[in-house]
């Protein structure tokens, strides 16, 4: 990150009025101003803590807007004798303690005297006019909603605003709408291309999880049957690898029981509901860490059984487990009495190579590809006529992925945005409503330098609205 060494040499160049040996340029105008501010508000604080000192609470130096270690860190150690770093990096900390959550009207008021916040249960009531306003639920609420698990970075936008809002952006509903005009053909909207498979891809910490979460809520709230999962990586790592005999693939049964458990978490009384369509055999493989079952190879799912029936086989008959998964796909492509939505996050984990090896009792170790795993196998393609939407992740370090992917439709990816200028402008006010960024100093010239800055990244926006 170019940002964090530049401000930096700004504040050291500052503290030093040129007097260094090597002379730094000026600051821009922008970085000048949001330097200043900072130094003042850190100075207001009473001055840096000890450094034997510890606290949980989020100090600017600690990680950089990208979520990781700073790379850049050594450029600032050079300054830190001089104490031009200490006043940027160890004086100002962000707060923690949570805010109460009221609603004052004097307070929650966005760009032109809008309302900050619309009170609502559900996304399903907004229309474009009614865009770049924050819906507020509680965390609790959130995991009810979502009980598989809720993205690393919404989480990280909880905590560091210390409230469980999420803004309703323009580029979410047009995502909504397009899977609710397929459900609802009377439906009239402005998008031109209906997609029943979608992938969300786009720029790092654009809120491509966030968006896929929401949809999630969303489609729950309508009554939809989702198979979510919020961390697609967990598919191809961690856990026993055995291969399967009768597939040539490998099994993963350890993820397998997990994701059933997710799936029946908030389904259960739907799953209760729906009958099982197929009654073929379902192939058993090796258990984990009990081997293969003797004298059965496939197991029978009676008749009259339902979806709930089939998924609590797979839980308690770890044999089962991964063919279990494997004939839920099958069974939720027929299911026809309600609209079913496939939603995978961290999607692009599926389509690369990944760094586990086959287990240690076979003597040739190499590399798994993903395709070769019987569940990514059976759930990755996107070449049928379900409802499916898949989000990227750039922060799973799993590579990049060439533009044509292998079964996934050409037209599928859908480029998501960073913030607009407007919506940058709303993600402000609301900093500056949980007191991220201070009400006195706040101004249009600021959170512009704020937005331009960060190119509308979101993580940087908020990582920046501190120094404000």
């Amino acid at each position: 990150m170019l940002l964090r060494p530049l401000l930096r040499r700004a504040a050291a160049a500052a503290s030093s009025g040129g007097a260094r040996a090597t002379a730094l340029p000026d600051p821009p105008a922008a970085l000048a101003s949001l330097l200043l501010a900072s130094r003042s508000y850190a100075k207001a604080k009473g001055g840096a803590k000890p450094a034997s000192s510890t606290s949980n609470r989020g100090k600017v130096r600690a990680k950089d807007p990208r979520g990781g270690a700073s790379a850049d860190d050594a450029d600032g150690d050079e300054f830190a004798a001089g104490g031009a770093g200490d006043d940027l990096d160890a004086e100002f900390e962000l707060p923690t303690e949570p805010l109460p959550p009221t609603y004052d009207p004097a307070l929650d008021v966005g760009p032109g005297g809008r309302p900050l916040f619309a009170f609502t249960d559900t996304f399903g009531s907004f229309a474009h006019r009614n865009a770049n306003v924050y819906v507020d639920f509680t965390l609790d609420e959130w995991n009810a909603m979502l009980p598989e698990g809720l993205p690393a970075g919404m989480m990280k936008e909880f905590q560091e605003t210390r409230r469980c809002a999420v803004m309703v952006r323009k580029s979410f509903l047009d995502l909504r709408d397009n899977f609710r005009r397929i459900v609802d053909p009377a439906v009239t909207i402005n998008l031109k291309d209906i997609k029943k498979q979608i992938v969300l891809d786009g720029p790092r910490s654009c809120g491509k999880s966030i968006a896929l979460a929401m949809l999630v809520h969303w489609a729950r709230t309508e009554g939809w049957l989702v198979f979510y999962v919020p961390q697609g990586k967990d598919w191809t790592h961690g856990g026993f690898f055995y291969r399967n005999t009768y597939s040539d693939f490998f099994d993963t049964p350890i993820q397998a029981a997990k994701i059933l458990q997710d799936f029946l978490k908030y389904n259960e009384t739907r799953l209760l509901q729906l009958p099982c369509q197929i009654f073929e055999p379902i192939p058993l493989g090796e258990g984990a860490g009990v081997g293969k079952m003797k004298g059965a190879d496939t197991v029978e799912m009676p008749e009259g059984s339902t979806l709930y029936d089939l998924i609590q086989t797979g839980i308690t008959h770890t044999h089962a487990s991964v063919g279990v998964v494997v004939r839920l796909r099958k069974e939720l492509s027929l299911v026809k009495d309600v609209p079913v939505l496939f939603a995978i996050d961290q999607y692009n984990s599926w389509f690369t190579f990944s760094d586990f090896q086959e287990p240690v009792t076979v003597r040739s170790c190499r590399p798994i590809h993903a395709k070769e795993l019987t569940m990514v196998n059976a759930y990755r393609s996107m070449l049928h006529n379900d409802m499916m939407v898949g989000a990227f992740s750039h922060s799973t370090a799993v590579g990049k992925l060439r533009q044509d992917l292998p079964d996934v439709p050409s037209d599928a990816r859908l480029m998501f945005p960073r913030y607009t200028l407007e919506e940058a402008e709303t993600v402000c006010h609301y900093y500056m409503r949980q007191k991220i960024i201070r009400r006195e100093s706040f101004s249009e010239e600021k959170w512009k330098k704020i937005y331009y800055l960060s190119n509308g990244n979101g993580s940087e926006m908020r990582w920046l609205a501190a120094f404000v």
